[in-house]
């Protein structure tokens, strides 16, 4: 691998001491696993994508653990007292150990009887946005990408945490109450894993993209059909079921990596409010 130390020091910092970025002109089969092997005892991502479509025109983004820092379910569960329980579920559903559409059936079932204001009490108190959320949305805007925040989880929660962050639109699944009460039930459809990949199609279908123009951010098992999809898929701290099929992984960084997987340097950030 002598010939590639050579090439890699012909690269360039995107971002000093964080981003450095080199390009190949062609890249030997195993070089990616070669380059994870040598940089394994930093804390650092090797990635390679293609120099093509490299700046992308639609991002679709995960919300749970993917642009907040909290599985929202978990967050209500804990509120209704069943939190242990349902956070065993999650964490087995998103590593892609049990169907998610059950699980989701199963964990919301335990909400049964809590106050639809409790939502509201856990949107303002135990919701924190992922680093580097609100640059990677706003400079995407800037250069006229369309974003869209496609969950597994609740309308409730993507309402709020898309026009915090920006997003073009959102959606997600929807909470059923009745008499202030949350029933205990979701309404069906269940929006999963063939949903993400549906929201991908429509949206890149209706401004006429190409899936080489779209990116795709997540980090559980219902989003590697998405992830698979879109022209770069990112596995962003993913399970292991995840990081298995995906071979864009950001382990250390925050969302500012997918500004530089598209070859942002840190000035052409935009500045969010």
């Amino acid at each position: 691998m002598e010939e590639l130390g050579a090439e890699l020091d012909t690269g360039r910092w995107l971002h000093e001491n964080t981003a450095w970025q080199v390009e190949f002109s062609d890249k030997p089969a195993d070089m990616l696993k070669t380059l994870r092997k040598m940089a394994a005892r930093w804390p650092v991502d090797v990635n390679i994508v293609p120099v093509a479509n490299r700046r992308k025109k639609l991002l679709i983004a995960d919300m749970d653990s993917t642009m907040i820092e909290q599985e929202c379910i978990d967050e209500l569960a804990d509120a209704a007292g069943a939190g242990d329980a349902v956070k065993a579920i999650t964490v087995r559903a998103m590593n892609g150990e049990l169907d998610f559409e059950d699980a989701l059936r199963e964990r919301v079932a335990a909400l049964k009887g809590l106050p639809s204001g409790v939502i509201g009490e856990v949107i303002a108190n135990r919701i924190s946005f992922m680093a580097g959320g609100r640059e990677l949305i706003a400079t995407m805007r800037q250069n006229s990408a369309y974003c869209a925040l496609i969950s597994g989880g609740f309308t409730h929660f993507t309402a709020y945490v898309g026009a915090e962050l920006g997003f073009h639109e959102h959606q997600a699944n929807e909470l059923i109450i009745r008499d202030n009460l949350l029933t205990g039930d979701v309404a069906d459809p269940i929006l999963g894993r063939d949903a993400k990949v549906a929201a991908l199609q429509r949206i890149s279908g209706t401004f006429g993209f190409s899936m080489d123009e779209a990116m795709a951010v997540g980090d559980g098992a219902n989003d590697i059909p998405m992830l698979q999809t879109a022209g770069t898929g990112v596995a962003l701290h993913a399970k292991p079921a995840v990081k298995q099929e995906v071979d864009i992984q950001i382990d250390h960084g925050d969302l500012t990596a997918l500004l530089y997987l598209q070859g942002f340097t840190r000035d052409e950030f935009a500045r969010h409010h």
